[in-house]
């Protein structure tokens, strides 16, 4: 299997006074450190701050998202871009399938219609131990992916005039 470039995603430009929301769903504890820890060790070598909102699983993120993105608007401090990070593991029902779709569903709705520069890091494998590797910011580094991710759309915006 050919594995995927990193080019576009090994590192981010500077975004300094950045401010970033993460969202983090601690359902499977351990992914969810080497998550925020990727997450986290992006923001800073971009030049950005973040806030940390936990919510419970998967399909509660774009929910906790939402509350949190209104809460900053409202105090006149918005967010530059959010970070979504979370893990489903598939299991032996359908529940898989509508966690996994669901949210990111939502992600991606909330994204288009808010403008939201929003990096999806919720991380959906067949077991707990891919979804290790894939978070393990030695290994996969898919928290980190998803800043850049976020990074790099908020950038977009304030190049386009619209923070």
């Amino acid at each position: 299997m050919a594995e995927p470039s990193r080019a576009a995603t090994a590192s981010a430009p500077r975004i300094e006074g950045g401010r970033f929301l993460i969202v983090e769903a601690r359902f499977y504890d351990a992914v969810s450190a080497y998550l925020l820890e990727g997450a986290i060790r992006a923001l800073e070598a971009a030049g950005a701050t973040h806030d940390l909102v936990g919510v419970a699983g998967a399909l509660e993120i774009p929910a906790g998202l939402a509350i949190a993105l209104d809460a900053a608007e409202a105090a006149g401090r918005p967010y530059d871009g959010a970070v979504a990070l979370g893990c489903v593991v598939r299991g032996e029902t359908y529940h898989f399938e509508i966690v996994a779709g669901e949210s990111a569903r939502a992600l991606t709705d909330m994204s288009v219609h808010r403008k939201l520069a929003l990096g999806n890091g919720i991380l959906t494998t067949e077991t707990v131990a891919q979804a290790e590797e894939r978070a393990d910011p030695q290994r996969g580094d898919k928290g980190g992916d998803a800043a850049r991710a976020a990074i790099g759309l908020a950038l977009l915006k304030r190049r386009a005039g619209d923070r």
